[in-house]
């Protein structure tokens, strides 16, 4: 049986999804025409990843037991959609190329969230 979450883990997982949904459609019909085709894989890059680690969050609070591993995978899904895909935005839109030195940043946070998942899976510990 799924176990009930806290009311800002909820939060955060409808946040991630909407805000993905909500981040593509802006992409697909705002930015058409006003940024270079580029810009607009860039932008694309990071909706794929911001809806991917999305279902990612919803999936580890339906499928992963308590405990640290989990809540761990979760701060660092949501760290990684924030700092990756996030700094991919900002770079879409024309902020300067140096910025995207924090992308990497945002990656790891996806890599050692999917870890940390599979920690979780296994009953290990952090």
């Amino acid at each position: 049986m799924r176990q009930p979450v806290s009311a800002p883990t909820a939060f955060l997982v409808g946040l991630a999804g909407a805000s993905a949904v909500a981040f593509g459609a802006f992409g697909a019909h705002a930015l058409r025409g006003k940024v270079d085709a580029d810009g607009l894989a860039i932008w694309h890059t990071g909706v794929e990843y911001h809806f991917w680690h999305a279902l990612a969050l919803f999936a580890a609070v339906l499928g992963l037991p308590p405990g640290r591993p989990r809540r761990a995978a979760l701060v660092l899904f949501g760290t990684g959609i924030v700092v990756f895909s996030g700094s991919l935005y900002a770079l879409a839109l024309g902020a300067p190329r140096w910025f995207g030195v924090i992308t990497p940043i945002g990656g790891v946070a996806f890599i050692a969230g999917w870890i940390a998942a599979a920690l979780s899976l296994r009953g290990k510990g952090l």
